[in-house]
């Protein structure tokens, strides 16, 4: 029992000698990133990355898949997010997306690609989230469904990426110009907020007022709100609008 008691005690020792020699590692590949010297950024991210270093992994796959230090090398930056994707972190698992999706480094591959954007996407990484959504959007990698395009891009648009927002605000207008009631009340949100749109409140009454016209149940309690920052001048013209956009069917909108 002694004995081991002792050699538990040694290898305990030891990890934890080896802990502080990966943290103290860490300490300096962050210092050399930070003042730009990415040789030695580079020699050392390698060194950990080999141990199992997940951020090392990931740091290694964006360096050579960006050029910083060494040269651009897209089978290299393959490995090395890979091996990081593989460990379940979310942002080398959605530069594997980009990876295959643009194919740097491997035979290009929407499935595959949208495989490792849902890994990170589910992770709550916001570029995944959008770059999902988009794959829906054109039925790229996976069967189009525009439900499940707008479901991840306003996740990512909920987590302040503007992309997102922007594309969600195309969606919505198209679907809007097609008589979806949903879309025009959302279109209608997307101005009142500023959400991938220019705010204003005389088109998110319009949209709100056709939303209303076609039955939406919410759009009557959202122009109420919107007109507490509108003078009567402008509601008049925000109501011009919805009817000439609904005379144009939806040619002038």
């Amino acid at each position: 029992m002694l004995m081991l008691a002792m050699t538990l005690a040694l290898t305990l020792t030891a990890n934890m000698a080896r802990a502080d020699d990966l943290d103290d590692a860490a300490a300096d590949m962050n210092a050399a990133s930070r003042s730009g010297d990415y040789d030695t950024a580079l020699n050392l991210n390698e060194a950990l990355a080999e141990q199992g270093n997940v951020y090392a992994q990931y740091n290694l796959g964006f360096m050579y898949r960006h050029g910083k230090s060494a040269v651009r090398d897209y089978k290299k930056a393959m490995k090395w997010f890979r091996k990081a994707a593989d460990q379940g972190y979310a942002h080398a698992q959605s530069n594997l997306g980009d990876m295959y999706r643009l194919g740097n480094g491997v035979k290009r591959d929407d499935t595959e690609a949208a495989k490792w954007y849902r890994k990170a996407a589910d992770q709550g990484d916001a570029y995944a989230q959008y770059k999902l959504g988009g794959l829906y959007d054109e039925g790229e990698g996976v069967r189009r469904d525009a439900k499940e395009a707008v479901r991840w891009l306003r996740k990512a648009a909920d987590q302040g990426y503007i992309l997102a927002r922007y594309k969600l605000g195309l969606i919505y207008r198209l679907a809007a110009e097609q008589g979806y009631y949903v879309a025009q009340n959302n279109l209608g949100t997307m101005y009142a907020n500023g959400e991938g749109v220019l705010q204003d409140n005389k088109k998110a009454h319009m949209w709100f007022n056709i939303a209303r016209s076609n039955g939406h149940d919410d759009a009557d309690h959202n122009i109420k709100i919107i007109t507490k920052d509108m003078t009567s001048a402008d509601i008049s013209t925000a109501q011009d609008m919805a009817k000439r956009c609904l005379a144009s069917n939806y040619q002038d909108c």
